[in-house]
């Protein structure tokens, strides 16, 4: 009975720090009663019940039933899933060091991370993974969270892996020392043409800001004059990180965002002046995925005009978060402010507290409405108007960030044939057998990534291999139309997915990038003389 109250009054605790709930008695009298009712209720379960409960269960249950009449954005995870959230954004965790992927039930390695514990202890690109410490992982149906738990663990201890290398008949074993692995935010950095370079970041975490001045840095060595900041479904990340990242292309003092909440002060967010790329030309590219904190800089830069922001309307989320650590590991995700653009737009896009059914179909509806196929089908209100800071141009609130240049969904790229191919893991599992058999030939054949990008061509036996696995799978095209039709994607992607299999993501943008409208589009307004 101890356990559970002491959990109680460490909530009660974490809460309490929020300012100014201790000095308003009133509240405080009826926050202590709410609480001391909850208490009674979770004792008289757990002590008279007819049937046995699981009193954790009580308390998870009773936290996620509070949070659902919040907004969509306030959440509680336990202790596993708060711990899988974070890698990411942390920028590192504990293993082995492989790049992977699941062909059909074996761990098929794409890529050892560089300098990373498996490339120092010889496993290659193309080895199979078939068991950890002795226990098999390859042909026991063993799901993917079972063999990554059983591949991780602390810095610094030994797992022994068994594995399967082309040409080599024996069952390889290798010792490796698990380490620290960096996680990479930042996709891709290329030059798109001889001044234009472009960066892509797939989330805002607390090592993106060092990787972003890295990629810039070593494209301006390239001859970048115009930057491409491609922020395409990046669901956002740490404010802090997007503060630093808007700060490397504005001037001193420039407000990059500001927040205010009931009980949270008015905060303002200030550029430094100190950035690396404050002349040349900016365009940002975003679509319906891009939230929080890529809205922030999305705004800033158009706010302060300080460059192009292309794509489609932005997802709407300007709610702050703050994360209260509970004492098992699980933890509150709190909203306690909104965010504003410069010019004083909120970012978050309307919501009912509690109906977040409707909320998390906002995307869904604007594709029905034809918001993401006819830039006419997206209404503002005149209350919603503002005016950027200096160029006067009009831009819009009222929930996510209206993009300058306006990129239509093209809902005909991709034909059934083509979404059942992806949506069955066909394309992904052909690139993996055939790269396993032409790896050597390949890359004797194209001797650097630029010949491979010019040169290269899906062949006719990879075209083949694809076919029979659909067939296995029961996909076929309707008709030789529908097949030939989706022939000019499913090559680009193909040869993108290979090329991220010989080389790595920023290869696969690449290559992807060479049909990429919205690329496209970029590159033609920032050249525009």
């Amino acid at each position: 009975m101890t356990k559970k109250r002491n959990i109680c009054l460490c909530l009660l605790a974490a809460l309490c720090c929020l300012p100014a709930w201790s000095q308003q008695k009133n509240t405080a009298a009826a926050y202590e009663a709410s609480i001391k009712k909850l208490y009674m209720a979770h004792l008289a379960i757990s002590s008279l019940y007819v049937d046995s409960v699981n009193t954790d269960k009580l308390t998870e249950d009773a936290i996620v039933g509070m949070l659902k009449e919040l907004d969509p954005h306030s959440a509680y995870s336990n202790a596993k899933d708060t711990k899988a959230m974070n890698e990411p954004l942390q920028g590192n965790f504990e293993g082995i060091g492989v790049q992977y992927n699941m062909l059909e039930d074996t761990l098929f390695v794409i890529q050892p991370v560089s300098k990373g514990p498996s490339e120092k202890a010889g496993i290659l690109a193309g080895d199979r993974i078939i068991s950890v410490n002795d226990t098999a992982i390859a042909g026991v149906k063993m799901s993917r969270e079972e063999i990554m738990r059983r591949l991780k663990g602390p810095k610094g201890s030994i797992v022994r892996l068994g594995v399967v290398r082309n040409g080599i008949d024996e069952v390889l074993k290798f010792d490796v020392k698990r380490d620290k692995i960096p996680m990479t935010s930042v996709d891709a950095a290329y030059m798109v043409t001889p001044q234009t370079g472009l960066i892509r970041v797939s989330s805002f975490g607390a090592k993106t800001h060092e990787e972003l001045k890295q990629a810039m840095n070593k494209l301006k060595e390239q001859g970048m004059k115009n930057l491409i900041l491609d922020l395409q479904q990046n669901g956002g990340g740490y404010l802090g990180a997007a503060i630093d990242i808007a700060n490397e292309f504005l001037d001193q003092n420039d407000l990059i965002v500001y927040t205010k909440g009931r009980r949270t002060p008015y905060t303002e967010y200030k550029a430094k002046g100190n950035g690396g790329f404050k002349d040349g030309k900016i365009a940002v590219l975003v679509d319906e995925y891009t939230a929080s904190a890529a809205e922030i800089v999305t705004g800033a830069i158009q706010d302060h005009d300080r460059g192009i922001v292309i794509g489609r309307r932005t997802f709407g989320k300007g709610l702050v978060q703050r994360p209260l650590d509970l004492p098992d590991g699980s933890q509150l995700r709190l909203t306690i402010a909104r965010y504003y653009t410069p010019v004083g737009r909120c970012i978050q896009k309307p919501y009912e507290n509690g109906n977040r059914t409707s909320y998390n179909m906002d995307v869904i509806n604007r594709y029905n409405r034809g918001e993401l196929v006819h830039a006419d089908s997206i209404h503002f209100p005149d209350s919603l108007k503002y005016k950027t800071l200096k160029k006067g141009r009009i831009v819009y609130g009222g929930g996510g960030i209206m993009p300058d240049y306006f990129i239509p969904l093209d809902t005909t790229k991709y034909t059934k044939y083509h979404r059942e191919l992806v949506a069955k893991g066909i394309i992904t599992n052909t690139t993996l057998r055939y790269s396993d058999r032409n790896r050597k030939k390949i890359l004797s054949t194209y001797k650097s990534f630029d010949s491979f990008l010019k040169n290269y061509q899906v062949s006719d036996e990879e075209l083949e291999i694809l076919k029979e696995e659909a067939e296995k799978r029961s996909v076929k095209p309707k008709d030789e139309e529908e097949r030939n039709k989706t022939l000019p994607q499913l090559k680009l992607q193909l040869k993108a997915l290979l090329a991220r299999d010989l080389w790595d993501m920023s290869e696969y943008f690449e290559v992807m990038n060479q049909e990429n409208e919205a690329v496209q589009k970029a590159v033609e307004l920032l050249e525009k003389k």
